[in-house]
């Protein structure tokens, strides 16, 4: 597996919206082998998610992972490894929160992005089996992130611009605050 290049705010590719991958191209070693080098770069960078166009790539493809093991996410509930093909999300609901979101594209930015807490996402996964599952609170959060991504949208775009902070600021003024507030929305969802 190689550890590929994260692509960070400024660079175009994080501004297109990537293609749909068929099953032949998804089926191929090429795709798989991106998929792997994903994950790598995923786990090694400490995020807890990576886009294809965040390493370059313009094809709609994400993983997702969390494990208690993630000291940029301590708060973050467990989601098992996730490999996303071609996802789409709906939301289910109107209710929504302000999520505090880092960025491995925006390396020393936090932002308070709304985000809809109850979501039905339908993807394929790395072997083309499809999946329909709802997710909720910070773990539907998750998956929008991930989504935008593959749309050309950064956490820029969407969060309160008076909520932006470098790592330091948020670890000295906002993350008690948010941490309370996200194990209130773990306590109430579960993920």
């Amino acid at each position: 597996m190689t550890v590929l290049e994260i692509r960070e705010i400024g660079d175009p590719v994080l501004r297109e919206r990537s293609r749909e991958v068929s099953s032949s191209e998804l089926a191929s070693a090429e795709t798989q082998r991106l998929i792997d080098d994903m994950i790598e770069t995923m786990r090694l960078a400490g995020g807890a998610g990576l886009a294809a166009n965040q390493i370059g790539e313009t094809v709609r493809i994400a993983v997702a992972e969390v494990s208690g093991q993630n000291p940029r996410y301590p708060y973050k509930p467990e989601l098992p490894l996730t490999v996303l093909v071609n996802p789409v999300i709906e939301p289910l609901g109107h209710l929504s929160g302000a999520i505090n979101e880092g960025c491995l594209s925006l390396p020393d930015l936090r932002a308070e992005v709304p985000r809809r807490l109850e979501i039905r996402v339908t993807y394929l996964d790395r072997h083309g089996v499809e999946h329909v599952e709802e997710k909720r609170g910070l773990t539907a959060g998750t998956f929008q992130h991930e989504v935008d991504h593959l749309d050309g949208v950064l956490i820029v775009d969407r969060a309160d611009p008076g909520s932006l902070a470098s790592w330091d600021s948020y670890e000295r003024f906002h993350r008690d605050d948010f941490e309370r507030r996200a194990r209130g929305i773990v306590e109430r969802f579960g993920q």
